[in-house]
């Protein structure tokens, strides 16, 4: 079955999280150089995904029983990662927000595949503290997850 869920996240730090519900979330060492560059900052239990602004962004995240199709050409960045779900809850949230008060979905417990793919990233950036002021300057995050066996992180689409 799928599940599509509509946030508004504070993109604090320039990044969300998303990670098992059971995790301490820690991304510090993670996000290298190279995480920076790609805007996806991995460990085991935790996904770091890089944005373009430090404000409110729009996230939608939809819960699949399986890949979806590549529609990557939509989207300016798109990576995806493997996560490990230790109880099948998945907690999305700002990486300043409080963790009981996150967002959490029901996922498959074991290793899941979470893609990100961000659009509108120009304006959002050229409106820059004041791009969450409007639906035409605020940048779009789509995060799929579905079930799947742990592979390397991918960049799909990168955004310069």
């Amino acid at each position: 079955m799928t599940t599509t869920t509509e946030l508004t996240l504070f993109a604090d730090y320039h990044q969300i999280h998303v990670c098992d519900a059971d995790s301490d979330g820690d991304l510090g060492d993670a996000w290298t150089d190279q995480a920076s560059i790609d805007q996806l900052a991995v460990t085991r239990d935790a996904l770091g995904i890089g944005t373009t602004v430090n404000v409110n962004v729009s996230v939608t995240v939809t819960v699949l029983p399986q890949e979806p199709i590549d529609d990557s050409a939509e989207f300016d960045h798109v990576v995806e990662a493997s996560l490990r779900v230790s109880a099948g809850r998945l907690m999305i949230l700002g990486c300043t927000d409080y963790g009981p008060d996150a967002a959490t979905f029901e996922v498959p417990p074991g290793w899941n595949r979470v893609r990100s793919s961000r659009s509108n990233l120009a304006r959002a950036a050229q409106a820059d503290l004041d791009s969450d002021e409007s639906p035409e300057t605020t940048e779009k995050i789509r995060i799929q997850v579905w079930p799947a066996p742990e592979l390397p992180a991918k960049i799909t689409k990168r955004w310069a």
